[in-house]
């Protein structure tokens, strides 16, 4: 063989290893689109319903880089008005897949025909390596009505150290 055969072929083998090796980590592609999954423990959308006062709905939003691994860990269990407390509460569980320990600082909306949209935060919350943790989170009503206004919760942001 030539050398301009030898060429062709190394550029050939090249172009193959970085395709293939682009592709098999998650890069490659034109679309923009994430292949990450959309069930809920890996921190797809994710909808429930609470019939206790028929306040539902829950989302939190994936992506696929790494910095949004701490959104992709959290479910929305739980979306309603506590009349006890007079609060609005959400119940999510966080799913630590990893190999290490974390603490999760999450953001939550609670979202509805309000104009106005109601958060809760929560910090430090620890979850080991290979677990999974609920939290309640709330926050006041300020309304004057029973709270069914507030029709879903959304996970604003979150982020692990």
């Amino acid at each position: 063989m030539n050398k301009r055969h030898i060429r062709a072929l190394a550029v050939f083998g090249i172009a193959v290893v970085a395709l293939t090796g682009a592709r098999g980590s998650g890069g490659g592609g034109c679309d923009n689109h994430s292949s990450s999954s959309s069930s809920s423990s890996s921190g797809g959308s994710s909808n429930h319903d609470n019939d206790d006062n028929g306040t539902s709905g829950g989302s939190v939003s994936g992506g696929s880089g790494s910095a949004n691994q701490a959104l992709r860990d959290i479910t929305i269990d739980k979306c309603a008005y506590d009349a006890a407390t007079k609060n609005l509460t959400a119940r999510i569980t966080i799913k630590n897949d990893g190999l290490l320990d974390y603490d999760y600082d999450v953001t939550l909306k609670f979202k509805g025909t309000s104009a106005v949209s109601a958060t809760a935060t929560t910090n430090d919350i620890a979850v080991a390596a290979d677990a999974s943790k609920s939290v309640d989170m709330t926050t006041p009503y300020t309304g004057t009505g029973d709270g069914s206004e507030y029709t879903k919760c959304e996970v604003t942001r979150a982020s692990r150290s």
